[in-house]
């Protein structure tokens, strides 16, 4: 299948799963996971109706927005940031979803005042305690909101959560119940300059029982443009 049907088989997938939880299928965002693929296919993806482009690696991006390859779409960052790369990433994207320490906060917010600019950005929870994986622990979370105010130039939008690899159907509902239920909390407290609108959870694999639990936003790679080729 083309690229064009999958993003339209994926949209109606999304929809369904909306629908079957009472949801509305407008409220869930479909983000291409554009790893390893060229700007032809984020291009073609992007004809398609993706909400918008996901980039793991600065180098890849870079090039990209040299292309002008994610013209009509917004793009984010979901790889793991280095605080290296940050001024390549800061003002380039429209949301870093990927932010994982205390220590990466601090390099963008010096980056965003340098430039004069308030980054929106999410904070990536560390929800199955994998060694292999970055991300705050759920336990972390409050206390960082806590100290969002103290940063005037990044704005958080909400969460992103990778889960564990799952191996059959709703094997991570409980994964994405428990970021659910964080950002609940979260929302509650109201914390200064912290505002939970965007739930990114659910993959290729998962992402209808991320919906089920409140995702608003879905990234999705392999099942838009195949397997990568990683030789």
């Amino acid at each position: 299948m083309s690229i064009i049907e999958n993003v339209k088989k994926i949209k109606e997938e999304i929809a369904m799963a909306a629908l079957a939880c009472g949801r509305s299928p407008e409220d869930i965002l479909l983000c291409a996971a554009t790893k390893m693929n060229d700007s032809t296919n984020v291009r073609q993806a992007i004809a398609a109706g993706v909400d918008c482009c996901g980039e793991n690696r600065v180098q890849e991006l870079t090039q990209k927005l040299t292309d002008n390859a994610y013209e009509g779409a917004p793009v984010h960052f979901i790889g793991h940031l280095q605080t290296n790369k940050v001024r390549q990433v800061v003002g380039k994207v429209d949301l870093i979803q990927s932010v994982d320490s205390l220590r990466l906060l601090e390099a963008i917010d010096k980056e965003a005042a340098r430039q004069n600019l308030i980054q929106d950005i999410l904070l990536e929870v560390n929800v199955g305690q994998e060694e292999s994986k970055s991300g705050f622990d759920l336990e972390e979370v409050p206390e960082i909101c806590e100290k969002i105010s103290d940063f005037s130039h990044i704005h958080v939008r909400g969460l992103m959560a990778i889960p564990p690899i799952s191996h059959f159907s709703g094997e991570n509902r409980k994964f994405f119940q428990k970021i659910y239920d964080l950002s609940v909390d979260i929302t509650a407290k109201k914390y200064d300059n912290v505002w939970v609108d965007i739930l990114s959870m659910g993959m290729s694999g998962d992402f209808a029982d991320a919906i089920a639990c409140g995702s608003t936003m879905v990234r999705v790679g392999t099942a838009i443009f195949g397997l990568r080729n990683y030789g």
